[in-house]
């Protein structure tokens, strides 16, 4: 479809005319319009247009000049819509419909009722005020109380009271609706509080200033029943010392050092939908340990995702210690990294900033603690698989998408507002869909690795080389014949600066492989077998990704499977003298049997771990399932 004419406009317009200032309805459905079809000094000609259906197009944006200002109904449903400011210039508005636009979260669609005061309905359900339930909530509160209690209760009380109880929307306790909750709430209790004040004449009360502390961004509040369900200490078949692992700790088959002795500690259902104890099914897929705040020391504190949360848990404790919600995604991939800010004040202060992606294609970039999203960057069309941070730089941030593409992004560092700013700086064409990325250790600015659903590829993202989108550089094969070449990679990870661990390539196989050499040797070759050094023992289920991680302070590798068992392998030996030649396929070290917890009143007894990470001393490990059970491992 081209640019708009005036005779289409006609042919497809209500009442029929010869006169675009005539037309009071307008079908444009189903045309495959761009936003760029839309001109503006063709429709503002449309002075009498009340009703108006683009639906089923390729829309990204509205013009924010269209002129329709007698526009009543509007129809964008099954569109690509990222926005919903440029519905601003309708101010007459009262029925809309955007159903189907993959990038509009539940807040967008709540926003409108906010931009748009005449509006009446949104995807066919009222949009009739929030202030008015506020209200009617502030009344019934204020009625329960007694005279000498009413200012205390009131300040300390009935804004928290507000944020949980009072329901608006397709989604109850979305973020919008939180934050515009909160906004009101704290409104009618500032304006009580003068009454209150002059009727008791008390002191103020401590926290009476804290409504009126303006809030940077909106607020993914914590729900107040948000409490993580944890599986009860006493029904805990791992308790005992004999489901630790599979027999004793015994020296590795290779000389390795004896295995290390961990205990489970935890098993928390915090990502239940609707908080619900029934729910064992949601999904759990990545984790993440987050960056120690000093040099040397160690985290305890790792960030989960899975359906439409993400927890940051300390391990020590087993506490949730923060939770973000977004009602309609998915959550597949976090990762931390930590940025110098300077504070309003003009001091220089360290911040963790959790990086969440999945379903959408948006990357949400979070504040952890101050329990807020900071920013979203709208990255792909389709699915976010995983996202890493780059070692080298640390604002620098890869996403990988369903699309087939990975895009490096600088998020930059926030502003006074906690506001990030990114920007786009390379996009990697890839053949098939990228699993897992990794950053090469040796040259972490210079080298990408990504293991894909056809192998293993390497790219070039050196920022000083002049093309900004670029083809896969080296693709690894892991025989030298080619019935290994282009199998799907699902587990990547570096295990020193030289060694890499990778998985998917044969069946009940880890292959540990040397960069360096393989690189070394590749000469101007665009496909690489790369050298092995040794094949570690693992399941010989044929289902796929379980992402295997390292442990390189340790020299540990680390990979979950089908029957909720954690595989765990001592490498250091290789990491010190690498062989010559592989030697015969190498057991693990150890396997951490699944302890088959309690809930619902049964055991449950068999679940796949997707994934499995240690902190960098090796002191905590976090295992996730398929069956919403966060299992936590600490070491005794």
């Amino acid at each position: 479809m081209g640019p708009l004419s005036a005779r289409l406009l006609m042919q497809r317009g209500r009442p029929k005319s010869d006169r675009l200032g005539k037309i009071r309805s307008l079908d444009l459905s189903g045309l495959e319009l761009l936003s760029e079809h839309l001109d503006p000094k063709l429709l503002c000609r449309l002075t009498q247009l009340q009703e108006l259906d683009l639906s089923n197009n390729h829309l990204e944006t509205l013009p924010d000049n269209l002129g329709l200002s007698h526009l009543r109904v509007l129809r964008c449903a099954n569109n690509q819509l990222g926005d919903v400011t440029a519905l601003c210039q309708f101010p007459k508005l009262e029925e809309l419909s955007l159903e189907g636009n993959p990038f509009l979260t539940v807040n967008d669609n709540l926003k409108v009722s906010f931009l748009l005061p005449t509006l009446r309905k949104v995807n066919g359900k009222d949009a009739s005020s929030t202030y008015s339930q506020v209200t009617a909530h502030w009344e019934k509160f204020m009625a329960t109380l007694g005279p000498e209690e009413e200012a205390e209760k009131a300040q300390a009380d009935f804004v928290k009271s507000a944020v949980r109880d009072v329901r608006y929307g397709p989604e109850s306790l979305s973020e919008f609706t939180q934050w515009r909750v909160r906004m009101i709430s704290e409104e009618l209790v500032a304006a009580s509080r003068t009454q209150v004040q002059k009727a008791n004449s008390p002191e103020k009360p401590p926290e009476a200033g804290a409504a009126h502390k303006p809030r940077a961004r909106l607020a993914a509040l914590k729900r107040p029943d948000d409490v993580p369900l944890s599986l009860s200490p006493s029904k805990r078949a791992c308790a005992s010392p004999s489901a630790q692992v599979e027999g004793s700790p015994v020296a590795g088959s290779d000389g390795s050092q004896p295995a290390v002795k961990l205990e489970p500690l935890h098993f928390l259902q915090c990502h239940s939908k609707n908080n619900s104890p029934q729910d064992l099914e949601t999904q759990l897929w990545a984790c993440a340990f987050e960056p120690a705040w000093e040099e040397g020391a160690t985290s305890q504190t790792v960030a989960t995702c899975g359906g439409e949360a993400v927890c940051v848990i300390d391990c020590q404790t087993g506490i949730v210690l923060h939770k973000y919600k977004a009602p309609g995604e998915e959550f597949f991939s976090v990762a931390w990294t930590a940025l110098m800010v300077v504070t309003q004040a003009g001091h220089k202060k360290r911040w963790s900033v959790l990086a969440a992606a999945g379903l959408r294609g948006l990357v949400r970039l979070l504040h952890v603690r101050a329990g807020f999203c900071c920013g979203v960057i709208r990255a792909h069309k389709k699915a976010i698989a995983t996202l890493c941070f780059s070692p080298a730089h640390e604002t620098h941030l890869f996403t990988a998408s369903y699309d087939k593409r990975i895009i490096l992004w600088d998020i930059g560092v926030p502003n006074q507002d906690y506001e990030f700013q990114a920007s786009q700086l390379l996009t990697l064409d890839t053949t098939s869909i990228p699993l897992r990325l990794c950053p090469v250790a040796s040259c972490p600015d210079a080298r990408l690795l990504a293991g894909c659903e056809g192998g293993c590829c390497c790219w070039d993202v050196r920022l000083d080389q002049p093309q900004k989108r670029r083809v896969c550089e080296v693709e690894f094969v892991f025989s030298e014949g080619s019935e290994a070449s282009g199998r799907r990679v699902d587990g990547l990870a570096f295990v020193n600066e030289d060694i890499v661990a990778s998985k998917g390539s044969g069946l009940g196989t880890i292959c540990l492989w040397s960069w360096r050499q393989t690189w070394g040797g590749r000469g101007s070759q665009s496909t690489v077998a790369v050298v092995v050094l040794a094949r570690l023992q693992w399941s010989s289920t044929e289902l796929a990704y379980f992402s295997l991680s390292a442990c390189p302070d340790k020299g540990i590798v680390l990979c979950g499977d089908e029957e909720g068992n954690v595989w765990l392998y001592d490498v250091s030996n290789i990491l010190k003298q690498p062989p010559l030649l592989p030697a015969a396929l190498q057991a693990p070290t150890q396997i951490l049997k699944w302890p088959q917890p309690w809930a619902l009143g049964q055991v449950v007894t068999k679940t796949m771990v997707n994934t499995v990470v240690a902190n960098a001393s090796f002191t905590y490990l976090t295992a996730l399932t398929d069956s919403n059970i966060v299992a936590i491992w600490g070491r005794m």
